[in-house]
């Protein structure tokens, strides 16, 4: 399968599987799963067809492991704006995770911290690399610091996502490093 088409049929999965799936008819269990055939089912019968072959592809080339397959089932690792429960325990972070985002958000940011916007959660990357890759993805990057540590004393609970993405409500700005200006 080329890249274009990969691309495209992951962006079909995200869409269905972390914020519309009833746009085609499915209906997610409680943690996010659906069976794989019905998913491949619905996506048919709505004008986007795709193989098993295609969507095993997807999911084990995807750089960011957005998808997880357990048995016959299909799920997004995180980042829904509707309602499931991933099931994930809490988790110890690390000192600092990061964020990445773009300077036209760092003055709300300063204000009010990070919010989890649409989603259910804050994203926190577990490096800089990361960070900048997804901060990228709006423009040019800007990487803020999150002390982890001192939020998770604290009280803030933390989850980690299977593809390694760390997950927590909100991180107020007392808890944010910005990058000094230049």
């Amino acid at each position: 399968m080329d890249e274009r088409r990969t691309v495209k049929v992951s962006k079909y999965l995200s869409k269905h599987l972390r914020h519309q799936p009833e746009r085609i008819g499915l209906t997610l269990d409680e943690g996010g799963w659906v069976e794989l055939d019905t998913l491949i089912a619905a996506a048919a019968v709505h004008g986007f067809r795709f193989t098993r072959e295609e969507l095993d592809q997807v999911v084990a080339a995807n750089d960011k492991q957005r998808f997880a397959i357990e048995g016959t089932r299909i799920r997004a690792s995180q980042g829904h704006s509707i309602d499931v429960d991933l099931g994930l325990p809490p988790a110890t972070p690390p000192p600092y995770l990061y964020h990445g985002t773009v300077a036209r958000n760092l003055d709300a940011i300063r204000r009010d911290g990070l919010k989890p916007m649409s989603r259910h959660d804050v994203h926190l990357s577990p490096d800089r690399e990361t960070a900048t890759r997804v901060g990228a993805r709006r423009g040019r990057p800007v990487v803020l610091s999150v002390d982890s540590g001192a939020m998770h004393r604290d009280g803030h609970v933390f989850h980690v996502s299977a593809n390694g993405v760390w997950l927590t409500k909100a991180v107020p700005p007392e808890y944010l490093r910005f990058p000094e200006s230049r």
